[in-house]
């Protein structure tokens, strides 16, 4: 699944949501991750709204959204696009968090996390 993140450098989640400049987009999987791209943010319209709505969109394929900190607004413009917002609260390192995250994929992941990773996919129904 897609995750994105909001990083200055790559190796820490430490930007507020409205107030990154890139987004790093990242594929993650219970047994691999990789770095897709970084995504610039641009300003896009003169108030908050529009702001939070241009970013939005471009996240629109990404399942999860990490960042430091994140305004009730826009966590429910995300929502609102079945991508689910991770607040950190404070700065955190990105590899060890995409670590932690294929743990819990590996393991039994939450009801909201099993719908978040089938974001995009066609749902299928499996026998036991």
């Amino acid at each position: 699944m897609k995750i994105a993140f909001t990083t200055t450098d790559g190796s820490m989640i430490d930007q507020h949501f409205g107030q990154c400049e890139s987004f790093q987009i990242w594929e993650v999987g219970p047994d691999q991750a990789s770095f897709i791209e970084s995504v610039k943010t641009e300003a896009h319209g003169s108030d908050e709204e529009d702001r939070i709505a241009a970013r939005a969109k471009i996240l629109s394929d990404c399942a999860i959204v990490y960042t430091m900190q994140i305004g009730g607004p826009a966590a429910a413009k995300l929502v609102a696009l079945k991508i689910h917002p991770m607040k950190t609260n404070t700065e955190v390192s990105l590899p060890e968090t995409v670590a932690k995250f294929q743990e819990v994929l590996r393991g039994n992941p939450p009801p909201w996390l099993r719908k978040a990773m089938n974001k995009g996919q066609a749902v299928s129904y499996e026998e036991d």
